[in-house]
């Protein structure tokens, strides 16, 4: 049976430093999500056992699965802390457990610096590039099948969640994560951006690339938005094979 109050147990820590676990205990109520208890967290900030402490560090900025600014590893999960709530986590009075993702460095508490992600997308020049020149009108149409493809790869937020499951994405690898090569494939079916789809093929083909997938499929049973991430590392597969075999055609 849900008692009054929530427990949450936090891992906190200073950016390379040890971690320590602290208590919380929280009033409990109706739809309440991890959010609202850091929340209440940062306000009072004791223990359960009493003693006073520091607020807890954590991000947070849209609050509705959009920015990926809140994700956190959540009861050994990688999800979002503003649509992860109390009556699902902790129908019983389970304590819930928050951890800060591993695969990036600790800033402070539950924050971490997702920098490197942000520079796989640069790598791979995940945009579209126009340069204000001259008059764009309309735009391109996009056939309404390529649109059924593209919406749900637009979706992602870059918010972590499959490269902290991932095996091969790691502080030993290089490897750029499955978003990066969905965001290829995104990017590659937009009639403006297939102009520089060769160089973003050229990156995935790199250091870090396709080519260091493990083929895991862990990525797409934690995406918050269901990205078809292995479906997209198959077709990006076939067409880096493609860009190898016969990409010199198309420089000469």
């Amino acid at each position: 049976m849900a008692t009054d109050t929530v427990t949450l147990k936090i891992k906190r820590g200073e950016a390379g430093g040890a971690s320590r676990w602290e208590e919380f205990k929280v009033a409990r109520k109706p739809m309440m999500n991890v959010i609202s208890c850091l929340m209440e967290i940062q306000k009072h900030p004791t223990t359960a056992d009493g003693r006073g402490t520091t607020p807890v560090n954590w991000e947070a900025s849209c609050l509705e699965e959009v920015c990926g600014a809140c994700t956190m590893v959540i009861n050994g999960r990688a999800r979002q802390a503003c649509s992860a709530l109390v009556k699902e986590l902790s129908p019983n009075g389970e304590t819930i457990t928050l951890e800060p993702l591993t695969k990036f460095p600790r800033e402070r508490d539950l924050v971490v610096d997702r920098q490197r992600m942000f520079d796989a997308l640069r790598t791979v020049k995940a945009w579209i590039e126009i340069d204000g020149s001259h008059q764009l009108g309309a735009g391109p149409k996009v056939a309404q099948e390529d649109q059924e493809v593209m919406y749900p790869l637009s979706r992602c937020m870059t918010c972590g969640c499959c490269v902290e499951a991932c095996p091969n994405y790691n502080d030993r690898s290089d490897f750029m994560g499955p978003q990066v090569i969905s965001l290829v494939r995104l990017y590659n079916m937009h009639p403006s951006g297939r102009m520089q789809a060769g160089g973003r093929l050229d990156a995935l083909m790199g250091v870090g690339g396709i080519s260091e997938c493990g083929k895991a499929q862990n990525c797409v049973q934690v995406c918050p938005k269901g990205i078809p991430l292995t479906e997209s590392i198959s077709v990006m597969g076939r067409e880096t094979i493609k860009r190898a075999l016969f990409g010199w055609l198309l420089k000469a």
